[in-house]
């Protein structure tokens, strides 16, 4: 899921950079506990607000080893495309699971199939991962008792399944 977006820099954006020298994302997750601690094994780099973009977000983002990239989602408004850089990520959908490597990609439209990525091998994967900022947009978790809504900040709220808050 890509990240809200950031209020406007108070200095004008670069050109370009190379993205080591952009610090991680402060908070590693979103979700609330017990999911966020799930995401410990992942970095996140904030590629698309740095340059001050507001329709689609874009993050470089690591996956140590035995971490992933989410919990098992889908959205209902938002498409979603990943670029492996490096390692072996494994794809895993409600359909299936496959091997990733560098150069590969995948894409995910609006109301597809539930997917994200798991590192089980002893490498960093990183992978560049894309979204665009739909409003409206939510998610749902078909192995947890989560789910996401877009409120009209665009940052998104979880709550259970049934709707009681976390």
């Amino acid at each position: 899921m890509s990240d809200t977006p950031n209020p406007a820099p108070a200095t004008p954006p670069p050109l370009a950079i190379d993205t080591a020298r952009i610090p991680l994302r402060e908070r590693p997750s979103s979700y609330p506990e017990p999911f966020a601690k799930c995401m410990d094994n992942r970095d996140k780099r904030v590629l698309g607000d740095l340059f001050g973009l507001s329709n689609f977000g874009i993050n470089q983002t690591t996956l140590k080893p035995g971490g992933m990239s989410s919990l098992l989602h889908q959205h209902t408004r938002q498409d979603e495309f990943v670029y492996i850089l490096a390692g072996e990520p494994v794809l895993v959908t409600d359909q299936g699971e496959i091997q990733l490597e560098p150069g590969m990609c995948a894409g995910f439209p609006a109301g597809g199939v539930a997917h994200h990525l798991v590192n089980r091998s002893n490498k960093d994967a990183v992978y560049l991962e894309i979204g665009d900022r739909t409003k409206g947009d939510a998610a749902s978790y078909p192995n947890d008792d989560i789910k996401a809504t877009m409120d009209e900040t665009g940052a998104y709220v979880f709550t259970h399944k049934d709707g009681r808050a976390y």
